[in-house]
């Protein structure tokens, strides 16, 4: 606020203060009664005024700027919360200088002050999470409605404020997790462009055609109507493991979430497998083959006291 604001709300305050309490010296209303009366409908106009002209003028500009940033609903809620709570400090602010109650503003701002002090040593993990939160409002690293994935585990944001982001997961199970967990780790999200690549892997027998597994792979990808032709799919060799060779295929989605993705590797992997089929290339599966032999030793010199026993017991009777 500039110099000229401050001192037009100074000369205001006296004003206001000054006709006010004219008004009820007029009426003959006695000092013992006027003084406080006056400062009480001092402070009273004051703050209406204030509090007010904030939510007319400060409010609609705001809404414009939070607008031409393009903030997402959730988020410009609780930025209006907090303008709402500014706009009433203010409006307190002045309504005390209003009132001539300078004295008690500033033991009040000592108290607030203090008070500030014990809160934020008392609730370091929700200032941390607060402000967490700005950056995840200010950074945009995900939205309502995105498919997120964090440490072990996943899911789609349901919402998110200033202290906690709400993730439903995929087995219908509602996550409440503190903002700090989502700015201090790595956010995987699938969902944030237009397209994603998908790999799947297929292990074919080593005796098998590579090219005709490759061919098949490659087919099955280009005839699927969720598969994208620009990028075009793609077959990679990477790796030779113990039983298998396995063959990697790359290809691209459009508008993709998590059910899409499901979907699509669902069906592509399916029809993959019925064409290994029909080409009689074997999906081969990990195998091993023990041997040796087995030496049992003991067994005499356990039978030979039972045997004993069976003499001895004959001979009694």
């Amino acid at each position: 606020m500039s110099a000229g604001a401050v001192g037009v709300l100074q000369t205001a305050e006296m004003g206001l203060y000054e006709f006010i309490g004219g008004v009820l010296q007029s009426l003959g209303i006695p000092n013992g009664v006027a003084e406080p009366l006056t400062r009480a409908i001092a402070f009273l106009v004051a703050f209406l005024v204030v509090y007010l002209l904030g939510r007319v003028f400060l409010f609609p500009i705001v809404n414009r700027v939070m607008d031409s940033r393009e903030l997402e609903a959730h988020a410009q809620k609780p930025l209006r919360r907090l303008l709402s709570v500014v706009i009433v400090f203010i409006a307190v602010t002045v309504a005390f200088g209003a009132a001539r109650l300078p004295n008690f503003l500033q033991s009040l701002a000592t108290i607030a002050a203090a008070a500030t002090l014990a809160i934020g040593f008392a609730m370091q993990d929700v200032l941390q999470n607060f402000v967490a939160g700005v950056f995840i409002y200010t950074d945009r690293p995900f939205r309502i409605g995105d498919w997120i994935e964090w440490e072990s585990h996943s899911g789609i944001v349901e919402d998110i404020s200033f202290r906690v982001t709400r993730v439903r997961t995929f087995d219908n199970e509602l996550l409440t997790v503190p903002n700090s967990q989502l700015t201090d780790g790595v956010i995987k999200n699938p969902v944030a462009k237009d397209t994603l690549r998908l790999q799947v892997p297929f292990g074919i027998g080593y005796d098998d055609d590579i090219e005709a597994a490759t061919e098949v792979i490659v087919a099955e990808a280009e005839s699927h109507s969720d598969i994208l032709d620009d990028p075009a799919p793609s077959v990679r060799l990477t790796e030779l493991g113990d039983s298998s060779v396995v063959l990697t295929s790359r290809f691209w989605i459009s508008n993709p979430s998590r059910a899409d993705f499901v979907k699509t590797k669902a069906e592509y992997v399916k029809r993959v497998k019925q064409g290994f089929d029909e080409r009689g290339i074997d999906i081969p599966y990990p195998n091993r083959t023990l041997g040796g032999e087995l030496t049992m030793s003991g067994l005499r010199e356990v039978s030979e006291p039972s045997g004993q026993s069976e003499s001895a017991g004959s001979v009694s009777d």
